[in-house]
């Protein structure tokens, strides 16, 4: 069963961590000490559970409180608010109009977690309110935006189709708009985000637009948690106010200064005992055989093995093997 994100909005240290420590079977809890913190981490995280701690907090701190409620972005997440039994009147004629619910302390942090499960049982399905929403907008945003599978393009926005000159029906994977140096890290990047808790992540990589190169900042967003694999990919080009000319283009003196550069890092990319690691790595050596055969310690190897794993931006030995095939540095 997959975990649920709560985000534990409170200053009391000992609640924050004997709530994480009950909750643990059932979610997945970040833990931050204010409203003002808290929202923003919201809309980065957007949880799927909100508890905000009344008590440590007070009455002054929760006058944003329908903030969270007033955004798209958060309003399929349940808020819960956690009081005491002294104020409880006062708590219910004040919030229970704002919050999906109250939660009063019982002086037991197993039954405060108990009611949150209870209360968040029924599964709001909230995977078509993603889709459609984001479909909905999919056309009128500016920048160039394309729908992802994993690295496959399954939709893409008019803005994209203008700035990356396509036409008809066209299949794309997001590698075919990456310069073929940089493939690996983005790819490693949007590993990375699919297979954490986070919902946005940013990198900045060189895209080919009609074989011209323009450095872009592209933002991965999931649609949803609960869709596995897919996510928005948003573009925005440096440097906007310098539109594409033709001059920079691929017979430009800019653009063989950049594959120049780029065939020399990539010429030295390893070393001469990193290379006969790979070499040996390619013929099935296992770590010990390699140790007997370079005289070298399985401590040196696996040292030598992580620097390599770090200069193709590889997920395993095996990408970073394919990566120095792929670009003829090692003989075999």
């Amino acid at each position: 069963m997959e975990k649920k994100q709560l985000l534990l909005i409170t200053k009391n240290q000992d609640l924050a961590e004997n709530v994480e420590k009950e909750a643990n079977f059932d979610f997945l809890t970040t833990h931050v000490n204010g409203v003002h913190a808290g929202y923003p981490l919201a809309l980065t995280i957007l949880p799927d559970v909100i508890l905000i701690d009344y008590s440590s907090l007070g009455l002054e701190s929760l006058k944003n409180l329908s903030r969270f409620k007033s955004t798209h972005f958060l309003n399929k997440s349940f808020l819960f608010l956690l009081g005491d039994q002294e104020n409880k009147k006062f708590l219910n004629n004040n919030f229970s109009d704002i919050v999906d619910g109250i939660i009063y302390d019982k002086g037991c942090y197993y039954v405060i977690v108990q009611d949150l499960v209870e209360k968040t049982r029924v599964k709001k399905c909230i995977t078509n309110y993603w889709k459609d929403s984001f479909m909905g907008l999919f056309n009128l945003l500016e920048y160039p935006v394309i729908l992802l599978q994993d690295e496959k393009v399954v939709a893409m926005n008019d803005a994209f189709k203008k700035d990356f000159f396509i036409t008809g029906k066209q299949e794309l994977d997001l590698t075919d708009l990456v310069v073929e140096k940089n493939r690996l890290k983005v790819r490693e990047t949007l590993r990375k985000f699919v297979r954490g808790k986070h919902m946005k992540a940013v990198t900045k990589t060189n895209l080919v637009m009609n074989e011209k190169i323009r450095e872009a900042r592209i933002t991965f967003s999931k649609l949803d948690m609960n869709l596995c694999g897919q996510m928005i990919m948003m573009i925005n080009f440096t440097g906007n106010e310098f539109p594409l000319k033709e001059e920079v283009g691929t017979s430009s003196i800019e653009t063989e200064k950049y594959f120049s550069a780029n065939c020399n890092e990539e010429e030295q990319c390893f070393t001469k005992r990193e290379k006969e690691i790979i070499a040996l790595l390619c013929k099935g050596y296992k770590t010990k055989e390699i140790s007997e055969a370079l005289c070298i310690s399985a401590k040196t190897i696996e040292k030598h093995r992580a620097n390599i794993i770090r200069r193709t931006h590889s997920g395993t030995i095996l990408e970073s093997i394919v990566y120095a095939l792929n670009h003829n540095l090692i003989e075999i």
